[in-house]
């Protein structure tokens, strides 16, 4: 079996999915990897912990939007409400968006135009995130999503918009989810995105465009882009955001040799 240098992880709610959550979660956890999670409020946390499985990354709020008063104040109280879940299953990264995500991934609250005081807002809570984050010892991650294909409307989607937001704001508790198939989606040119975000980011996500299927199903070489991240001294951890092509286990056998370079 190779051998990555990163941590990888791989994400329970897109693989296995014939299985129950918890079973999933097992069967990624024995094949070696870690395990992502997005809503907490949908599954069974005593259960989950009581897999032994090391968790990477999970949703860090319920709802709430960044860019404007109400929804901020949403956003750090169910973010507030993430933490102690965080804490019983070990996750060290709590994930957030532009805003809440509903039905089919679609923005509860869409936004087609970013303002300037949106901008504003949106640092401003963020800077109370990273202050919830150093009081609690967790990271938040910002995600980038696109808005082409998967997430029309949502506001802050583009990678680029996401760095700017977290560089911002400049703190180690809040970092960047640089997911790789939005990023290819919404903007490409992937690895000198990589180099300028590399001082800001918390985690990275990956699936192959199109299709969202494990790496080697599309156009992403992301054996070039895991040699690259190696170049870069990046050795944190790259979850598996993705659905299987075919057979699961072949999926993440893919997924491991992408990202064990040679």
């Amino acid at each position: 079996m190779p051998r990555s240098p990163f941590q990888l992880a791989v994400c329970a709610e897109m693989v296995f999915r014939s299985l129950p959550i918890v079973e999933r979660v097992k069967r990624i956890a024995g094949l070696g990897f870690m395990v992502e999670i997005w809503d907490w409020t949908r599954h069974d946390i005593a259960a989950l912990a009581a897999t032994g499985a090391s968790f990477s990354s999970m949703t860090g709020y319920v709802t709430g939007r960044l860019a404007d008063k109400e929804g901020a104040e949403e956003l750090l109280k169910t973010a507030r409400q993430s933490i102690p879940v965080a804490k019983q299953l070990g996750i060290p990264r709590l994930n957030l968006h532009g805003t809440g995500l509903g039905e089919g991934g679609l923005p509860v609250k869409p936004s087609f135009f970013v303002t300037g005081d949106m901008w504003a807002q949106a640092v401003d809570t963020l800077r109370r995130i990273a202050d919830l984050g150093e009081e609690h010892g967790v990271t938040f991650v910002l995600e980038n999503l696109n808005a082409a294909v998967d997430h029309p409307g949502v506001p802050f989607g583009r990678a680029e918009d996401c760095l700017a937001l977290v560089a911002a704001v400049n703190r180690p508790s809040l970092k960047l989810m640089l997911d790789l198939y939005h990023a290819q989606i919404g903007e490409g040119n992937l690895i000198a995105l990589l180099e300028r975000a590399l001082p800001h980011i918390g985690e990275i996500q990956v699936a192959d465009v199109p299709g969202r299927c494990e790496p080697g199903t599309g156009e992403i070489n992301y054996p070039n882009i895991a040699r690259a991240l190696v170049k870069l001294g990046y050795r944190g951890p790259v979850g598996l955001e993705a659905f299987a092509s075919g057979d699961d286990v072949v999926a993440l056998t893919r997924f491991r040799e992408a990202f064990s370079p040679a």
